[in-house]
């Protein structure tokens, strides 16, 4: 049987902290299934299809990827479109107690409308605990260097992005 691992967020945009917990959930399941969440009232500052080619080419460069990530677009309940992938695992990734605090709740909700899908907390490994897509975007929009919190192909995405 496959183990399918279920992955959602924003992704916008996906820093050196997603690629770290996409690495590790590699390691406990089969495939792992990336899902970007789509909500009609929110603006990105990357357009959907820009997430997608970014979390392929950041993927590919973990040892062992290969044909094993899919990136899904989402817009309903996180846990509705685990279920209809296939998953028993949600991966959720942890920087703090506040982060915690947030998903212990989100777990406990998860669980009731899906007791078979189980979540699973991947605590920040230290290089990358103070890494928040929102203050890349902050540092991205005001001209700042972001290189040291995303891929390289990220931050040449956001340096174009924000000269146009």
């Amino acid at each position: 049987m496959t183990r399918i691992a279920f992955y959602p967020g924003s992704f916008d945009p996906p820093t050196n902290g997603h690629l770290d917990v996409i690495a590790r959930a590699l390691a406990l399941a089969d495939r792992l299934v990336v899902a970007i969440g789509v909500h009609p009232g929110k603006t990105p500052v990357l357009t959907f299809e820009e997430r997608v080619a970014l979390i392929e080419a950041v993927a590919a460069t973990i040892d062992g990827a290969a044909g094993r990530v899919e990136v899904v677009a989402f817009d309903g309940l996180a846990v509705e479109a685990a279920r209809a992938a296939g998953a028993t695992l949600m991966i959720r990734g942890l920087r703090d107690g506040t982060d915690f605090d947030y998903e212990m709740q989100l777990a406990g909700m998860n669980g009731e409308l899906a007791p078979e899908i189980r979540t699973v907390f991947l605590p920040a490994s230290p290089a990358v605990r103070h890494v928040t897509g929102t203050l890349v975007r902050q540092i991205a929009k005001m001209g700042g260097d972001v290189a040291a919190f995303v891929p390289v192909v990220v931050a040449r995405k956001l340096t174009q992005k924000f000269r146009s």
